[in-house]
């Protein structure tokens, strides 16, 4: 009988993926995206961050929190073959794993000191909105860089990525809506790296695709292989 670990979770995220529907696939996919970790009570306390902007980039570690409930399964299909092929979950960073822990590499932009109270802004990370993060440790290059690791079939980056445009009349929403900064950016890399079913990439789709980034959702479309933002609407 293995044995068994409480975990506690030291903060959680805010994110603009308010969905798990398009969020990237890996982090620092979408630059743009920029996420607030609020540390929990017994956590936020100045000293627990003390020195951490010395380093550029962090490891976090999280749970997949809306997975729990579905369990796991030893056999998954990964989007790199296309969902319909399985292979190993431990040969995956498939979603639904034994212990729903995650693990994501991203760059941190600023500590926030508020009321005694610490924060932690960080860029591209792929966490939904609300997820627990379990621990915090620096990214180190000398260590964490493996220039001879082999990935498998991820070993390339995906395919180019799609082009993305924008209707005219989202270009007048956006003047009107006043979104956050960067968010036509947020809003470019993560459509272009479409999170459409795998099966149906690099296909034509006649289908509309919503999806909420902050307050907002997005619509678009794939026509001719590029994707066209066809609205933009406060939630």
């Amino acid at each position: 009988m293995p044995n068994t670990t409480m975990l506690d979770a030291i903060g959680v995220i805010e994110s603009p993926f308010k969905q798990k529907f398009a969020i990237p696939r890996q982090p620092r996919l979408a630059p743009a995206a920029k996420s607030i970790i609020k540390l929990h009570d017994d956590y936020c306390h100045p000293d627990m961050v003390r020195d951490i902007e010395q380093y550029s980039h962090l490891w976090l570690i999280f749970g997949f929190h809306q997975n729990t409930a579905q369990g796991w399964k030893p056999l998954v299909r990964p989007p790199r073959l296309g969902g319909n092929k399985k292979t190993g979950v431990l040969s995956t960073r498939s979603t639904f794993r034994p212990n729903g822990l995650g693990m994501s590499a991203v760059k941190l932009e600023r500590v926030i000191m508020k009321n005694n109270r610490a924060s932690i802004e960080v860029s591209g990370a792929d966490l939904l909105d609300g997820t627990p993060i379990y621990d915090i440790k620096p990214y180190i290059p000398y260590s964490d860089i493996i220039d001879e690791a082999q990935a498998g079939i991820a070993q390339e980056a995906p395919s180019a990525p799609m082009r993305v445009l924008f209707s005219d009349q989202c270009l007048e929403q956006l003047q009107i809506l006043d979104p956050p900064s960067d968010f036509k950016l947020l809003v470019e890399q993560v459509l272009a790296q479409d999170p459409r079913p795998a099966y149906k990439q690099n296909t034509e789709d006649t289908k509309e695709y919503t999806v909420q980034l902050y307050q907002f959702d997005i619509t678009w479309r794939v026509i001719d292989n590029q994707t066209l933002v066809t609205n933009i609407v406060h939630v």
